[in-house]
């Protein structure tokens, strides 16, 4: 099996976190992979992982990053795959990340989902995806209609809820 999307961390104490896109990804049945890459400790590796992903099979990157959160850009500007980024909380309740990683110059785009948001990473690669594979775009709508159907079950739920001054 040929992975489609690569998730990217900078270590694996971001694991926690990124292991929601891997679950996601599961769910809708989409090939993928997971590795601990850092663009500081590893920037060798990191090269070689960007330049190479393209012609192994890969079509969307997620790369996750907290603090200084360089990993994204170093990789968007080695590929010409579509990069996600994931802030991590570390430090600075994650803006560090978050405004490192949506900071991009000119050329270099990273699309960025909110901080500690790997399962929308794994949605918008996802849909990504979709726009050349009809079944993918299905088992989408279908997730999309659980999301709805979530929700309509909660307001049942709350229905039932009593207090004394509750109006419905």
């Amino acid at each position: 099996m040929t992975p489609l999307v690569s998730i990217i961390m900078g270590s694996t104490s971001d694991l926690p976190v990124m292991e929601k896109a891997a679950r996601q990804l599961d769910e809708l049945a989409i090939p993928f992979e997971i590795l601990a890459l850092s663009a500081h400790r590893t920037p060798d590796e990191v090269a070689e992982f960007a330049r190479g992903a393209e012609e192994r099979g890969v079509r969307v990157i997620i790369a996750g990053a907290g603090m200084a959160a360089h990993l994204c850009g170093v990789i968007a500007s080695m590929t010409p795959l579509p990069v996600i980024g994931v802030p991590i909380k570390a430090t600075l309740d994650g803006m560090d990340a978050l405004l490192a990683i949506v900071q991009m110059p000119p050329g270099i785009p990273v699309a960025t989902v909110g901080i500690n948001g790997a399962q929308n990473a794994a949605l918008l690669a996802a849909q990504m995806l979709s726009l050349g594979d009809a079944d993918l775009m299905e088992r989408l709508k279908a997730f999309k209609e659980g999301l709805k159907e979530k929700v309509v079950r909660a307001n049942a739920d709350l229905k039932e809820v009593k207090y004394s001054f509750k109006t419905n």
